[in-house]
């Protein structure tokens, strides 16, 4: 009975010590549940704090933005010294500005925050651009920059006929050289003192802002621009994906390249063209050899079937410029998308004033972040390729409308590649027989196979010739920034990369005294490029899935061919297209191209469908011709033997070899 007594006190007392022990447990606990509720009402408050702290920085960040591209317009619309001086001044205020509302974003824990949406404007505006740099290392890199465009919108050459006309311009007049002559010894005169004028003295400005961007990238927290420029694209593989996006393409492009090579041999003679060489790039109907569209006239499929090119009609119709714009406003209105506002109207110039000064003409499209106003500055000529192209410029002021009621650092495309790819998708439905004739600008006729294979051939002269061209640009600049480029080696690592990827050649020997990546534009405006390579891709890819919708495109019906599609007047596509672009940047690109396409990658089969046809005759041409495809080692000379001895063990050879191989 003792024992018994003993053993139940025994219990009595660990059970008391156990309740004891959790009574304790239970009180931390409350204190840990108590301080956690406190954090996290201490979070939520952070939280809405940072909410309201963006909508404040939305606004400021705004009139920023306005100031400073208003102060850009201006330059460039009038390039003076003054204009430049103001430009100068507006930046360097604008970035201080810019680099006060930055420290005060990076005391906010934004990190630790629920809000996704909130969470991505941060991370966003975490990046401060160009001007995290000290004052006097950003004026200099405006100043490189400011440098280079003024050297290509001022570049003039004189005249292969008339030696006493000097005052040649890239636009209109090399423009039309290129398109229009067939004289061998004028295209190289031309393409060598245009890139000697342009290219050359810009070397120097390339360095300097290479440089100051790559200082301008550390302290964003990139090694390099490259790295800055790549995270736009938000996936850790990018330049896989542009390898991979390449290699869907090549074979089209090899076929085109072959057969285009051919009849360069046939018009200019073995002596000029080689059987199984690079193309020379002054033979290719352009400055740059980018698109091929000017030599079509003699290299057409079917050359008896009539040519798909409306100058004539615009002429004849009394086309202006403002009619071109006016018919394009009305292609987006029937979509169901917007309008132009009326400010678009009263400052836009859509044609090169006639009062003398200097001006950037390479068309454009401006978004000055108040909501309201939207302009275009091209210097119009009544062309097919203008009226494309003016439909391509409205194309990004759609997007801009659309997405205007955005916060501020939404307000750009999904990825860089979006924008460019919605002013294409239009122009692919404007360029059809099918719409053409709708708008009075082509006389009926059958939609035949053979007509159908040479509007095919004159597309890939500007879609897939041109893909090569746009990777290219910007792997030779990340290159560049990486210096796996050096400036000892800039020439020589351009044109082998020319060479090896697009199978072009310079028309004479290059030397590192040359600068020829600088006679393209957006090398001088510092204007990243492969967002053209990507939009060349995506536009395809939008297209198809606007063309299901509007009940234009059936895969395997002859009778709705994916390459005769016109979207115009079908709000079912305007509805779907004007969903992803009110979207701006808000979510990431793989949800955009979702939304549209149901796909969540970039993907080239788009391309490949549209120019299944072309292809196939391709293919088969050039096996009956028996022609090479491919290209075997150019014989001029752009590296030394000491230079081409270095690349072979170079960083810079390993990465062409991954793209090549």
């Amino acid at each position: 009975m003792l024992f018994i007594c003993r053993c139940q006190r025994r219990i009595r007392l660990m059970m008391m010590k156990i309740l004891g022990e959790l009574a304790l447990v239970g009180a931390i606990a409350s204190v840990f549940i108590v301080a956690a509720q406190g954090r996290a009402a201490e979070r939520a408050a952070e939280e809405a704090a940072g909410r309201e702290y963006i909508r404040t920085l939305d606004e400021l960040t705004s009139k920023a933005r306005n100031k400073r591209v208003i102060a850009n317009w201006n330059y460039e619309s009038n390039i003076t010294a003054y204009n430049e001086e103001v430009q100068m001044q507006v930046y360097l205020e604008v970035a201080e500005e810019e680099k006060e509302y930055w420290k005060e974003t990076m005391t906010y824990f934004w990190r630790e925050f629920e809000d996704e949406d909130l969470k991505r404007m941060f991370k966003k505006y975490s990046q401060l651009g160009t001007s995290a740099l000290p004052e006097d290392l950003n004026q200099r890199l405006i100043q490189a920059v400011n440098n280079m465009q003024a050297t290509y919108a001022k570049a003039t050459i004189c005249d292969y006929k008339d030696k006493t006309k000097c005052d040649l311009h890239v636009e209109p007049e090399v423009t039309d050289i290129f398109a229009n002559s067939e004289d061998p010894e004028e295209l190289k005169y031309t393409w060598v003192e245009w890139h000697k004028a342009a290219g050359a003295p810009s070397r120097g400005n390339f360095t300097e802002y290479v440089e100051m961007d790559n200082e301008a990238a550390k302290l964003n927290g990139y090694d390099t621009v490259a790295e800055w420029w790549l995270g736009e694209y938000e996936t850790a593989d990018s330049e896989d994906q542009f390898i991979a996006l390449w290699k869907q393409v090549k074979p089209l492009y090899q076929q085109i390249h072959a057969y285009v090579r051919r009849h360069l041999r046939l018009k200019y003679g073995e002596d000029v063209v080689s059987a199984k060489g690079p193309l020379p790039a002054h033979l290719l109907g352009n400055i740059w050899a980018q698109t091929w569209g000017g030599v079509e006239k003699f290299t057409r499929p079917y050359p008896d079937k009539p040519d798909v090119d409306v100058t004539a009609a615009l002429i004849s119709q009394n086309y202006t410029a403002l009619k071109m714009f006016k018919t394009a406003e009305e292609f987006f209105t029937s979509l169901n998308l917007s309008g132009m506002p009326d400010l678009f109207w009263e400052r836009s110039i859509i044609e090169k004033p006639d009062d003398g000064r200097e001006m950037v003409c390479h068309a454009s499209a401006w978004d000055f972040f108040d909501g309201e106003d939207f302009r275009i500055k091209q210097c119009t000529t009544i062309t097919n390729a203008f009226f494309k192209t003016t439909h391509h410029e409205m194309g990004h002021i759609q997007y801009y409308l659309q997405y205007k009621d955005q916060p501020v650092i939404y307000r750009e495309g999904a990825n860089p590649g979006f924008h460019e790819a919605v002013g294409d998708v239009i122009a692919l439905s404007v360029s059809t027989p099918k719409h053409l004739r709708v708008m009075g600008l082509l006389e009926d006729g059958p939609d035949d196979i053979e007509s159908n294979i040479n509007q095919l051939y004159k597309m890939g002269l500007d879609k897939i010739v041109f893909l090569p061209f746009a990777y290219i640009l910007d792997l030779f600049r990340y290159g560049v920034f990486r210096g796996t480029t050096t400036p000892d080696n800039y020439n020589c690592h351009f044109w082998q990369l020319r060479e090896a990827i697009q199978g072009v050649e310079p028309p004479a020997p290059r030397s590192e005294q040359d600068f020829d990546p600088a006679a393209k534009y957006h090398i001088a405006a510092d204007v990243e490029y492969m967002r053209y390579y990507i939009s060349y891709i995506i536009q395809f890819q939008f297209h198809r899935s606007l063309c299901q919708l509007a009940g234009e495109y059936t895969p395997g019906d002859s009778d709705k061919l994916l390459s005769n599609c016109d979207i115009y007047k079908s709000t079912a596509a305007g509805n779907a297209l004007g969903k992803m672009l009110q979207l701006g940047s808000s979510k990431p690109w793989p949800d955009a191209m979702e939304m549209l396409t149901g796909q969540r990658n970039m993907d080239a089969s788009g391309v490949l469908e549209y120019f299944q046809p072309l292809h196939d005759w391709l293919k088969a041409e050039n096996e009956k011709t028996g022609e090479y495809i491919g290209w075997e080692p150019s014989t001029v000379q752009y590296c030394t033997d000491e230079q081409r001895a270095e690349m072979e063990i170079s960083e810079f050879k390993k990465g062409l070899d991954k793209i090549t191989g």
